[in-house]
């Protein structure tokens, strides 16, 4: 399997943001964004691994600034990491007012997708050639993101299905809640 360069599978998708994506308060729902953003990932992770992919988490979703009906939406995308089946992606969302050429950072967010075989069993993927400093540097990006993630996991999981009501009560008291005793 032929390593492939961080640009060999870079894609960016841009799309005019009409009146039916817009949520009650006028700006572009937040669920067309992650579409979209799912969408994107997809093409990078499919392009580099030459399989069917899917997502298996999305990391960091980052609104920073609304969405407007009529903006030109752009979502670069590249490949920051790979493992053997496992791929994360970056996304970094921009949106273009075309009447004033205004252009603003709106989204940033990172989707890990795994590619799968025939039997939909995850399969490996080539490695990832690092040509420069930014390559590398969202790499290791993806490693710690990566580790983070499994750090999340097990407190989230493990360490709550060890603990007893009481205890869970007692800890979410202090976090400034009242529990209503339940009949």
């Amino acid at each position: 399997m032929k390593a492939k360069t961080v640009d060999s599978s870079r894609t960016t998708i841009t799309e005019l943001m009409i009146p039916s994506f817009a949520n009650f308060g006028g700006k572009v729902h937040g669920g067309i964004l992650l579409s979209l953003m799912d969408k994107v990932a997809y093409a990078v992770a499919t392009r580099h691994s030459g399989a069917y992919c899917v997502t298996v988490s999305v990391d960091g979703v980052e609104f920073r600034q609304p969405v407007e009906v009529g903006e030109l939406l752009s979502l670069n995308a590249s490949l920051n990491f790979v493992g053997n089946s496992s791929m994360i992606v970056g996304i970094r969302i921009e949106s273009l007012n075309p009447k004033t050429g205004v252009a603003k950072h709106t989204n940033t967010s990172y989707f890990t997708m795994v590619a799968k075989d025939d039997k939909g069993k995850p399969m490996k993927v080539p490695k990832l050639i690092l040509q420069s400093n930014e390559d590398i540097r969202r790499f290791w990006e993806g490693i710690k993101l990566r580790k983070l993630r499994r750090q999340i996991h097990d407190l989230t999981f493990k360490e709550v299905k060890d603990l007893s009501f009481d205890a869970m009560a007692k800890e979410i008291e202090t976090e400034r809640c009242i529990i209503n005793k339940m009949v």
